[in-house]
């Protein structure tokens, strides 16, 4: 992973918990013992749930058709211990990121990179989807009531968000611009299945390419 070449005021370093958005995010963060990447519609939430039932799900090429952008920040942040983090999981998340702390016996650094969404034609231009910010929030918000809680501004903000609008996660992942496009494309279950909260009691973790359970 690219790490800054000097100390930024916006690589939130002096923070536990940050939070950031895209590729360029993940570079403009201090480099994270743990990455968390959030892309609720559709790349966390369906290796998530895939993961839950079993699965070892690859990081290939299938995976980055299915996310413009998840996907790519995942395997730009291979020198991290790399989660997949949504609604369906945070508590799973935010217990393995705790397990890592534990297993290294020091303070662990914790990026979640919130993935937007990319232009349709595939161009850089990153558009905020607020289901990435709700998802991210519920990772930070888990990883508080676990005692991680040292956030960043930015963290702390997707965190209330998720404390205060968690009821209507539904409705907005389905009106948001995000949902309707998958409505449009006749995707609604895989929008209200990524609406769900808690349901997967693993985490996915980024293991020689493959996903599989933490």
């Amino acid at each position: 992973m690219p790490s800054p070449a000097v100390s930024s005021p916006f690589d939130q370093s002096r923070y536990q918990v940050r939070l950031d958005w895209g590729v360029a995010g993940l570079r403009r963060t201090a480099p994270a013992d743990v990455v968390v990447v959030v892309d609720v519609l559709r790349f966390s939430s369906t290796v998530s749930a895939r993961v839950a039932a079993g699965e070892h799900v690859p990081l290939d090429d299938a995976a980055r058709a299915v996310s413009r952008n998840g996907a790519v920040i995942a395997a730009s942040a291979s020198d991290s211990v790399v989660l997949l983090g949504c609604l369906r999981n945070a508590e799973a998340v935010a217990a393995a990121a705790l397990a890592e702390q534990q297993r290294r016996g020091a303070r662990t650094s914790i990026a979640v990179i919130a993935a937007g969404e990319l232009s349709p034609d595939g161009q850089a231009e990153l558009r905020f989807a607020v289901e990435d910010l709700l998802g991210a929030g519920a990772v930070v918000d888990a990883l508080s009531r676990l005692g991680i809680d040292h956030t960043s501004p930015e963290a702390a903000a997707a965190c209330e968000s998720f404390r205060g609008l968690g009821g209507a996660v539904r409705h907005l992942l389905t009106a948001s611009g995000s949902g309707q496009e998958l409505l449009d494309r006749g995707l609604r279950d895989d929008a209200l299945a990524a609406a769900q909260i808690g349901v997967d009691r693993v985490a996915p973790m980024l293991r020689d390419g493959v996903f599989t359970a933490a």
